[in-house]
């Protein structure tokens, strides 16, 4: 295909030329309506570019066939058979995959326990029964790496029923999974390999990062092109090949939890970041990766700290490793990664991707530069200053693997919509949630509705809140009660 084109933006180019006015939504008429400190904090070009995707940028019954030729550019650019759009987020694409695969079936699901909190939304709201894979878990540094091909092995013969699996990998760490082994696996058996490849748009574009799903095998994958492209935040594409995969039940499924009214700005994006890294992504890459070379190695020679990356290798370990995901562990310093994050957001005014009780992860991107890694390198380096007047971090108390893998009661969707109660914390252990408690990010749940609590994961839960950890979707912000079921 010819990918000097980007039919989306060529489009939206055009309505602007043609001065198109629409009497329909959306009302602020191409910003004519715009307040005026709205205009002066977006712009007014992306309230230009925010117009209605049917009915505007194409006719009602999209005869111009512009987003239907701009995703059938991202299929051809990255080898897949089909991709498909969504300004809904990954978190959309996964349920609808989720859905198309098992949903209707009595097997349930193989997916890893250590999924993301979108996975977990799509087990609520199709009634999906999960069949957990266990994660390998480093108890000394407290993380867990994707499952290996022997995991997903014996999740299949515990679980012959099961209508597919669902493995991350990337991991929010950066770290892969053997996904042409574990595609095999799901193969040798008929079933169909879904991947939740968020943090992977990047991949297809340069032989020194980890495996891209499609190449690995996998059936379906999702991608995040805001996360590691240079998309807007909701841009997400679904790619697809073989032949155990209902396209058709997948537009299907998609179709009923997508917006009817999607944002242009963000299919534009992602159809300009296709070209963009057809045309530019290995040369761009090859700067990120030295770029992020050289960044870890000046971080590796601050005193007391440590960049994981052989830690995060292995056959007990991952199988592949995201370098451009810069993982630092501050716990030799004495103090917490939720410290450094706050002393980095309010001193340097730098925001990390995430952070927890002995870490912090820098994200690098093809669009960095030396200007922005000295003013990384700068603002550590006054953080380390810094940390050695900082208080003795709150004590967090960390549970074992065994405590950390709760039991399944009940379908996660049967604890959530069912009658449920608020009990106090310190009586909560041995009853079964009715809600998610996701400490994000990363945004991997440590209680899914339907398990039953045990009080290692309450005290590790209410001591990580207390110590800085982020729990936005507790009933109680204060995690003072609990919602369980009735």
């Amino acid at each position: 295909m010819d990918q000097r084109r980007a039919p989306v933006l060529e489009a939206l180019a055009d309505y602007q030329r043609q001065d198109r006015y629409g009497f329909s939504p959306p009302g602020h008429r191409r910003g004519r309506g715009a307040d005026e400190s709205v205009l002066d904090a977006l712009g007014a070009d992306l309230f230009r570019a925010d117009v209605l995707a049917r009915g505007g940028l194409d006719d009602w019954e999209a005869r111009g066939e512009f987003l239907t030729d701009a995703e059938q550019l991202m299929a051809d650019a990255v080898g897949a058979s089909s991709a498909f759009f969504s300004t809904c987020g990954s978190s959309l694409s996964v349920r609808a995959a989720m859905m198309a695969v098992a949903g209707g079936a009595d097997g349930g699901l193989l997916l890893p326990r250590d999924s993301h909190k979108s996975v977990v939304g799509g087990l609520i709201f199709s009634g999906i029964r999960p069949r957990w894979i266990v994660p390998r878990w480093d108890a000394e540094r407290h993380l867990c790496h994707p499952p290996s091909p022997e995991r997903v092995a014996g999740a299949w013969e515990e679980n012959p029923d099961a209508a597919g699996a669902l493995v991350v990998s990337p991991s929010p760490y950066g770290t892969c999974a053997d996904l042409a082994a574990i595609a095999e696996i799901c193969h040798d058996r008929g079933k169909p390999l879904i991947v939740d490849e968020a943090w992977g748009a990047h991949l297809p574009f340069h032989e020194d990062l980890p495996t891209w799903a499609m190449d690995a095998g996998a059936d379906v994958c999702v991608v995040s092109v805001h996360k590691m492209g240079a998309g807007f935040e909701q841009g997400s594409v679904y790619h697809i090949q073989g032949d155990l995969i209902d396209r058709e039940r997948l537009t299907a499924c998609a179709d009923l939890l997508m917006t009817t009214s999607p944002s242009v700005p963000i299919y534009a994006a992602l159809d300009g970041w296709r070209r963009q890294m057809v045309h530019h992504g290995h040369e761009l890459l090859d700067g990120a990766l030295e770029l992020a070379g050289d960044v870890r190695g000046r971080i590796d020679e601050i005193s007391d700290i440590e960049v994981l990356e052989h830690a995060l290798l292995g056959t007990q370990a991952s199988h592949d490793l995201d370098r451009l995901q810069v993982l630092i562990d501050v716990s030799g310093t004495g103090t917490s990664g939720y410290q450094a994050r706050d002393w980095l957001r309010e001193q340097r005014c730098l925001d990390v991707g995430l952070a927890d009780h002995r870490r912090i992860l820098v994200t690098m991107s093809f669009a960095d530069d030396a200007g922005t890694a000295d003013r990384l390198l700068d603002a550590l380096h006054g953080w380390r200053d810094a940390a050695t007047s900082f208080q003795r971090p709150a004590d967090i108390r960390l549970p074992s693997p065994q405590e950390l893998q709760l039991e399944t009661v009940q379908l996660p969707r049967d604890a959530f919509f069912g009658p449920t109660e608020m009990v106090a914390a310190s009586r909560a252990a041995g009853r079964i949630a009715a809600e998610q408690l996701t400490p994000y990010p990363p945004g991997v749940p440590a209680v899914v509705p339907g398990e039953r609590l045990d009080a290692a994961v309450i005290e590790y839960l209410r001591s990580g809140l207390a110590a800085g950890m982020a729990l936005p979707d507790a009933a109680d912000p204060s995690l003072e009660q609990i919602r369980v079921v009735s």
